[in-house]
């Protein structure tokens, strides 16, 4: 038996039902949220009901940015590994890697925006401009911010996020400045056990999250290429359909007036038809009339004829 409030089988349950809801369109959030929370209800799971009641609608830039995390997986979570990798170029000061990152960081928002906006258009929904910049601003923060990442990869942002005036680990280091604060000249304390091994392996997980970078870099730039094309090809597409339309509109307009005319010269044909029936009928009654009139003329002269006159004169 299922337990109320969300417990058991019946929490797995509100979070898909949660999860199913934020991917439902802005415009029919409302409605989709109080139809489940009804079946939730009706099913005995008050506490599920009072969650999904409690469920804020979306903007419009943040239902595209949670639809960006379902429809692409494996580069949201390779968008995820680039802000990690950021983060930790920032926190030990490598101007190098900052440097690459943050090139990469700019064609990166760029994709996945476009991606996010394709995505809201293909479900019905264009963004606006100021809906574009909000889901780039998202974006932004998500990279800068693991907090923000983990409410973006939880699929239920209700607002755009906003991301920090700068990285929470300090500014990039300025090329030609110290990167750390110099020591007085003397002896380096002892390093501690394990401390070298420890920076190998931060090295070490630095390059595999600086390659997995690059890799989810290419890949944007790639998909960038091949959606602007796929836009040139669509571009093409509705210019020569708009074209066809305008045609085929021309050409129904010529059939109309076709028609029209066509069916003034069937109104003139049906009475001409209806007046020389009327015509025949008339003619026809006439010769029948006359035929009649012949014969009983002729039947009158030969009752009145004498006998004797169908031999001829003697």
């Amino acid at each position: 038996m299922q337990r109320k409030g969300g417990r058991g089988g019946g929490r797995h349950d509100v979070e898909t039902v949660l999860d199913e809801l934020y991917a439902t369109p802005p415009p029919g959030f409302v409605s989709r949220r109080e139809e489940l929370a009804a079946e939730a209800k009706a099913a005995g799971r008050v506490e599920d009901a009072r969650r999904i009641r409690a469920a804020r609608r979306p903007t419009l830039a943040a239902w595209a940015a949670n639809l960006l995390w379902r429809a692409q997986p494996d580069e949201s979570q390779r968008f995820l590994e680039l802000g990690r990798a950021l983060r930790e170029a920032y926190r030990t000061l490598d101007a190098a890697g900052i440097s690459e990152l943050s090139a990469q960081r700019r064609s990166v928002v760029s994709a996945l925006s476009q991606q996010a906006a394709r995505l809201a258009r293909e479900a019905g929904h264009r963004l606006s401009d100021s809906a574009q910049q909000d889901v780039e601003a998202t974006l932004r923060a998500v990279l800068a911010d693991p907090e923000a990442a983990d409410r973006w990869a939880g699929g239920r942002l209700e607002g755009a996020l906003t991301p920090p005036s700068e990285f929470p680990f300090g500014s990039a280091p300025t090329p030609g400045l110290p990167q750390r604060p110099t020591r007085p000249a003397a002896t380096p304390p002892a390093p501690r056990k394990g401390t070298k091994d420890e920076l190998a392996e931060r090295r070490r997980e630095r390059q595999e999250r600086l390659a997995r970078a690059h890799e989810a870099a290419e890949a944007a730039a790639q998909r960038l290429r091949r959606q602007r094309a796929d836009q040139a090809d669509a571009d093409a597409l509705l210019q020569r359909a708009r074209e066809r339309h305008e045609e085929a509109g021309q050409q129904v307009s010529a059939a109309e007036q076709q028609l029209h005319q066509a069916r003034q010269e069937l109104q003139r044909a049906d009475r001409e038809r209806r007046e020389a029936e009327e015509r025949h009928q008339a003619v026809t009654d006439a010769l029948a009339r006359a035929e009649r009139e012949a014969r009983e003329a002729a039947q009158e002269v030969k009752r009145l004829a004498p006998r004797g006159s169908r031999s001829g004169p003697s």
